[in-house]
């Protein structure tokens, strides 16, 4: 056996020659070239946190450019959970891609159910149409859903900054949010049960009686994560003037959500533009004014208990009535029943289409299989999602599946502020800017 001999063993140089060949370094970087600092100026390095972090809320990277421990310059790098989910819809049925877009912000499913479904209302001309029954429902599924998203995000920040303590409180919370939605939907996450035209089946029997028992349960629990982190001295040294980004950074930047509400404006889609009749709902805009990260968590913590006053009304307001639109060329069967196999259509139902019309047994098995058609055109929803506005975009050419569906989430749009959050502060002060947006990575890589 020879010994390989190096005629430039600099392991620094682009390439050097030995005895087998030539051997290039590749080095990778996110920028072509990193000028030297300054005169005068210490070493500055680029580091990456993630995308398999504790601190970056799932497969978020951040490039650091660091002058000891001060953030020069932050950058997001996104693409790490890319599904291709909005792609995948164009090959499935109108119907079908609820349960794609459930998938998305996997914190927020009833939220992406709402938007798209209530965009291929708006294209189908049946939005005023939708049962009174089933608004409700979606109403208070969708801020069950605020709740529970909300819950996460305190956990996770606080498990983030050290307090692990709100990390158990507020999973323990969320399990009873989890709970109400696999008895009602018979799935705790990405349920798919919103669809087009009303829901996919009524709650089932002593749902109202357990909701309201949770909500009182709620309320008391709630409490707790705000004696442990409201006021403290540590928690507010950690978030108090961290993560500051003003009003006029929040409009250049398109930010909404609690981060907009932070810098005291009360724009909330639910007010201004309102869906599924939130009109007839009396709640409070919770903000504050410090745009900060504090101010964000204080919000997230007033916006829970006003979710849950709503939830007390649409249980006031539930009465005996559809919970699916009446055209039966459009309305998917939703006459379910939950038996020993978690759910399944009513015996009652199957009688009728199996043995007293065939026509009822065709025109079940033809929209279930090919879908309904949706005249061309293009329509764009937008809703109050936890982090801000979700909107659909969905376009038709007239067929049995969607030409186009392209989502505006706002975790994409929020994470622009990383960089306006971060830059100037310590590396220890972009974990609670960070976990300040609640950025879900379902959402991003869509």
């Amino acid at each position: 056996m020879t010994t390989t001999e190096f005629t430039n063993p600099d392991p620094f140089s682009g390439s050097y020659d030995t005895t087998d060949g030539t051997v290039y370094n590749l080095g990778g970087g996110d920028w072509d070239s990193i000028a030297a600092a300054p005169e005068g100026e210490n070493e500055r390095i680029v580091v990456n946190m993630g995308p398999q972090h504790p601190s970056t809320h799932g497969v978020l990277r951040m490039i650091l450019e660091l002058e000891g421990e001060t953030v020069v310059e932050a950058r997001c790098g996104i693409g790490f959970l890319h599904t291709g989910i909005e792609k995948n819809m164009e090959f499935r049925t109108w119907v079908q891609g609820v349960t794609y877009v459930t998938r998305m912000d996997y914190l927020a499913p009833m939220f992406n159910e709402t938007a798209y479904c209530l965009s291929v209302e708006r294209l189908l001309g049946i939005e005023d149409h939708i049962p009174e029954r089933a608004n409700v429902i979606r109403v208070m599924m969708m801020e069950l859903n605020r709740v529970s998203s909300h819950l996460v995000a305190l956990a996770t920040g606080g498990m983030e900054l050290g307090a692990l303590t709100a990390m158990i409180f507020g999973f323990r919370e969320r399990e009873l949010v989890l709970d109400i939605f696999e008895m009602v939907s018979g799935l705790r996450m990405n349920s798919a049960y919103i669809r087009p035209g009303g829901v996919a089946q009524d709650l089932p029997s002593g749902a109202e009686e357990k909701i309201r028992e949770t909500v009182v349960l709620l309320r008391k629990r709630l409490k707790d994560t705000s004696d442990l982190l409201v006021d403290n001295a540590i928690w507010m040294g950690r978030t108090v003037g961290v993560g500051y980004l003003d009003l006029t950074g929040c409009m250049a930047l398109g930010i909404t959500g609690p981060i907009l509400r932070s810098t005291g404006l009360p724009h909330d889609l639910r007010k201004s533009a309102p869906y599924c009749g939130y009109e007839n709902y009396e709640f409070n805009v919770p903000t504050q004014k410090t745009s900060d990260a504090y101010g964000r968590f204080l919000i997230r913590i007033a916006e829970m208990h006003e979710s849950l006053n709503i939830v007390d009304q649409c249980l006031d307001r539930l009465v005996p009535g559809p919970i699916m639109i009446a055209d039966k060329k459009i309305a998917w069967p939703s006459q379910l029943s939950v038996g020993s196999d978690g759910q399944g259509n009513s015996p009652e139902h199957i009688q009728e289409i199996m043995s007293e019309s065939m026509e009822a047994l065709i025109h079940h098995f033809k929209l279930v299989t090919e879908g309904f058609s949706v005249p061309a055109g293009q329509a764009y929803v937008p809703i109050e999602s936890p982090r801000g506005e979700l909107g659909a975009h969905v376009v038709s050419t007239g067929g049995t599946r969607p030409y186009r569906v392209h989502f505006r989430d706002p975790s994409f749009n929020n994470l622009q502020a990383v960089s306006a959050m971060s830059e100037g502060s310590m590396i220890a002060d972009v974990i609670a800017a960070v976990a300040s947006i609640d950025p879900v990575m379902g959402g991003v890589d869509r």
